[in-house]
């Protein structure tokens, strides 16, 4: 039997069958009704109930080693799921999709993520492997890295943002490997990677390695924001993605 600690799995259930005859509500409105149903005044009072009686969501811990940080990370909660086996990484917004105040909010994103010194690795060229899960991911879920030469003086970046193909997540997908392949240069003096989450939704990450490969390996990104040469001066490639 539902409880009032089932709101918000209601309150979607309610607003895909109204969508479905055509009756277009947000899922605030529908958060709203669903309070009424269980005879709370609104969903703010409904919302301080669950707060009190114990929240479903399981509270996010941040992981040693690592830094929660982004654009907007006042709009997430990040840290170890330790209510899914195996204990993976989560980054997961406070608001829904279409809650006003997400809406009117500034967007941004919200990152895990460590930084490391760079010493070791000079010369080598490095993979990092990950898997991710995402779970109504409006914008992108996805692993990146960054190397430095100085603060602010980025050599090497990829977030797999610009690829066709093995690129970001978005929507609701089963565990998915990705990797990114950077060079690190001599003058190398930090590197940085992690996993974040654009946009609204959920994303885990588990499995994460980092590891020295060989030049059959091809690199997957290239020097900061620079290009090897001038490209595309008629513009007739678009960006993947693009509309």
């Amino acid at each position: 039997m539902r409880t009032f600690r089932d709101a918000k799995t209601m309150a979607k259930a309610l607003r895909q069958g109204l969508n479905e005859r055509g009756i277009a509500l947000t899922h605030s409105d529908c958060l709203e009704l669903v309070a009424r149903q269980f005879g709370f005044q609104d969903w703010n009072i409904l919302a301080a109930r669950i707060s009190d009686g114990g929240t479903p969501q399981v509270a996010l811990r941040l992981p040693e080693g690592w830094i929660a940080g982004g654009s907007k990370p006042e709009h997430y909660e990040m840290g170890v799921d330790s209510g899914m086996p195996g204990s993976p990484a989560l980054i997961r917004c406070k608001y829904e999709a279409d809650d006003p105040a997400y809406l009117s909010a500034e967007k941004g994103f919200g990152t895990l993520m460590q930084s490391v010194a760079a010493a070791g690795y000079l010369g080598k060229r490095l993979r990092l492997n990950a898997e991710l899960r995402t779970e109504e991911v409006s914008g992108a879920g996805t692993i990146w890295m960054r190397i430095d030469r100085a603060p602010g003086q980025t050599a090497r970046f990829d977030n797999m943002e610009s690829r066709s193909d093995q690129g970001v997540l978005a929507g609701t997908t089963g565990w998915t490997p990705r990797q990114i392949v950077l060079d690190v240069p001599d003058d190398a003096e930090s590197i940085h990677f992690g996993f974040y989450l654009r946009g609204t939704g959920r994303t885990w990450l588990r499995n994460v390695t980092l590891v020295e490969v060989g030049e059959d390996v091809a690199a997957t990104g290239g020097g900061g924001a620079y290009l090897a040469g001038p490209t595309n001066l008629d513009f007739s490639r678009l960006s993947p993605g693009s509309r």
